[in-house]
Formats: C-alpha cells, sequence, structure tokens
C-alpha cells in the first residue's frame, strides 16, 4: 500500500471515532495532516470533506429516529412547530438553516485566513482553539441545569449558529453544540442526540463546500479520498454507541484542553525549526 493510502486510512480511522467526541475531529486531522507535509488549506478541506463519511454512519445508527422526524412533515405547522412531537423537526430544519448561513461565511474568512498562515502558526492557532472548545465544555458541565425535554426556537437558532461556527478547525462541533444545549437546560444524553442529529446535514453540506471551493482535494487521489470517507464511515458506525457512553463518563474536556496545548507548543516550535 502506498503512502497516500496509509494516510487515508489512518485519517479515515481518526474521524471515525474523533467525530463523536468533543474533542474537534476537523482540527486534529488538519493537524496531523499539516505535520505529513499538506498545506493548511488543503489539510482543512481534506478534513472537512470526510465529514461526510461519519454523516453517514450518524444517519444510519439514527436511521429509526429521522424516519420518525420525517414522518411528522406532514403535520407541521407554524403555530405548533417547536410544540410535542414536531420540535425535533423544527430544530433540525431551522438549525440546519443557521448552520449553513454561518458556515459559508466562517469559511470564506477561513480560506483567506489560512491561506496566509505558515504550517506551525496554523497548528499553534488550532491549538488555541482546542483549548478554548476545552472551557467551554468545562464550563457547561458546571453549569447546566438539565430538565428540559423539547428543544425551542432559541436552541435552533444558537445551536445552528454555533455549529456552523465550527467549521474553523479547532472548534469541536459536538462539543460546542452539546455545550449549549447543556447550558440550555438539556440533560446530557439528549443534548449530544441532538448534536448529532443536527450534524448530518452540516457535516455533508460541509464536505461539498470544501471541496467546491478547491475544485477537488490537491493532491488527494480519488482512490485515496474514497478509500478515507469508507473508513470513516464504517469505522463510524461501529464506535458511535460505545464513545456514545464513554463521553457520559470521561471529562473530555480536559483531553480537548492538553491537546490544544500540545499542539500549541508543537506549533511555535515549528516556526523556529
Amino acid at each position: 500500500m502506498d503512502r497516500a493510502l496509509v494516510i487515508a486510512v489512518v485519517v479515515g480511522l481518526l474521524q471515525g471515532v474523533f467525530e463523536w467526541l468533543p474533542i474537534s475531529s476537523e482540527g486534529n486531522i488538519a493537524i496531523a495532516l499539516t505535520a505529513l507535509g499538506s498545506d493548511p488549506s488543503t489539510a482543512v478541506a481534506y478534513a472537512l470533506f470526510l465529514h461526510a463519511g461519519t454523516a453517514l454512519s450518524a444517519t444510519v445508527y439514527y436511521r429509526d429516529e429521522l424516519l420518525g422526524v420525517a414522518r411528522r412533515l406532514p403535520s407541521w405547522r407554524p403555530g405548533t412547530a417547536f410544540d410535542g412531537e414536531t420540535a425535533t423537526l423544527s430544530f433540525l430544519a431551522l438549525g440546519t438553516l443557521a448552520s449553513g448561513v454561518v458556515a459559508i461565511v466562517a469559511y470564506s474568512a477561513l480560506d483567506r485566513f489560512v491561506s496566509e498562515l505558515t504550517g506551525g502558526a496554523f497548528v499553534a492557532l488550532v491549538g488555541g482553539l482546542l483549548v478554548l472548545t476545552g472551557l467551554l465544555q468545562r464550563f457547561a458541565g458546571s453549569l447546566s441545569l438539565g430538565g428540559r425535554e423539547n428543544p425551542d426556537l432559541v436552541d435552533a437558532v444558537v445551536v445552528g449558529t454555533l455549529q456552523g461556527l465550527a467549521v474553523l478547525p479547532g472548534v469541536s462541533r459536538s462539543g460546542t453544540t452539546a455545550s449549549a444545549l447543556l447550558l440550555r437546560g438539556h440533560d446530557g444524553p439528549d443534548s449530544f442526540r441532538l448534536s448529532f442529529l443536527l450534524s448530518i446535514p452540516a457535516a455533508l453540506g460541509g464536505g461539498v463546500l470544501a471541496v467546491a471551493d478547491l475544485g477537488g482535494l490537491p493532491g488527494v487521489t480519488p482512490a485515496a479520498a474514497l478509500v478515507s470517507l469508507s473508513v470513516a464511515a464504517l469505522v463510524g458506525y461501529l464506535t458511535i454507541g460505545a464513545l456514545m457512553k464513554l463521553v457520559r463518563r470521561v471529562p473530555f474536556w480536559g483531553v480537548c484542553v492538553g491537546l490544544g496545548g500540545l499542539a500549541v507548543a508543537g506549533g511555535v516550535g515549528l516556526l523556529f525549526v
């Protein structure tokens, strides 16, 4: 197996595991690819592209719930959009719309900014964002009230906006959105369930946006792209259930801060190499 395919398998494996953990799969994969010689713009695009694989995993894992949400479409009415069984449908629709608008703006700014960074500066920047994400998780965990059952309009707008900002590498999508839901009064399992459901259309859109913006993935062959996407989808499906249980027990904010601190140190070191 040549080097490109080995890298494809490794990053697909990392995406399949990291996507469900609040430690920024995009940021960590972008750091890994940059360390292996990819330029920052391609590293970010490749990391976003891999989200399409785990979006497929989440679709299959939550297929029964997604079918249930789809069955609510005929009974949806604006006046009762966030009442009872239609609340999840409205949350996903409005949250996805907010994510899309914010992500396009954030990605445009990111593309211009990243293109001017050296590899070391990029790694340090991602590390800093990881540290901030970890601190947000710690803050949310200590103040979570719990007890709410259905998402509302504010949840959809706030969480959708934060998910759009998670197009920035180093900002954990699952960590940020789940933290926001915790602060809004949802319990842990419900926060991650809503976060993962909302990730499906956003992940697919993010992958398409990144590839379309660069006209493909420079330096990545179609075979390597297919391998990495397939590995991410398979590993993501095999690990989502176990990792959701683990997230409820392990304080991943500490992992996020630790990884971010190492990335900052490593990025600063690269600047002087």
